[in-house]
């Protein structure tokens, strides 16, 4: 009767033995098949096509050539950079003089209301010039990556005042309201006193301003 004991036992191991042997062959399996969709880092599966990265395109971009605020003369006529339309250097104390009223028109090229605005004073402006002793300069504050197309609206516009290229872009450090936003036109008197300041422009601001250099040249 000892011998069922012994018998139970073995089938036990036995038993155990065969489940061991199983889950051995399970993780095994498992695992061969996990290692079935993990893809070596060089190799692409047949029938995918390779991406290429995307190269962004070089953008340009506009770096601030002016001197600090604390470095510039702020008292008109100032001592700030400008460029003509033919490309000659110069600075603003030799163009904008005082002892007569002079006109500052701030312009852009991509500014349309700019281009209305001069084209509107053009139409008049030698009957102003006639009857009044004044100066009037156009000065573009346009990015350097803009500068060619400054050259040849210049020449293409044949205004019969002088036009320049704030070369630094200083003058927003100097004028009132740092030119944000244009056209602005600025009047300064005989002794180079601010007189007036106009921002945009609206069909007869251009006789708004003759009356004021008008007025200017009689004192």
């Amino acid at each position: 009767m000892k011998i069922l004991p012994y018998m139970c036992m073995m089938f036990l191991v036995a038993c155990f033995a065969a489940c061991t042997s199983a889950d051995a062959n399970v993780d095994a399996g498992a695992k061969q098949s996990a290692m079935k969709h993990v893809l070596p880092k060089d190799t692409i599966p047949a029938g995918v096509k390779a991406v290429a990265p995307v190269k962004r395109p070089n953008r340009p971009y506009s770096t601030s050539k002016s001197r600090p605020k604390t470095e510039i003369e702020q008292v008109y006529p100032y001592d700030l950079a400008l460029t003509d339309g033919k490309g000659r250097k110069t600075s603003s104390d030799k163009v904008l003089k005082k002892g007569k009223p002079t006109v500052v028109l701030f312009w852009l090229t991509t500014c349309y209301p700019c281009r209305i605005e001069m084209a509107a004073i053009k139409k008049k402006y030698d009957q102003w010039a006639e009857e009044t002793d004044f100066n009037l300069v156009a000065i573009s504050t346009d990015f350097d990556k803009n500068y060619d197309n400054y050259l040849k609206y210049v020449e293409k516009a044949e205004w019969p005042w002088e036009a320049y290229h704030d070369t630094n872009r200083e003058f927003r450090n100097v004028m009132p309201g740092e030119l944000n936003g244009l056209p602005q036109t600025f009047v300064f008197d005989k002794n180079g006193e601010l007189a007036m300041h106009k921002k945009r422009f609206r069909s007869g601001d251009e006789d708004k301003l003759y009356e004021k250099i008008k007025l200017l040249a009689a004192k």
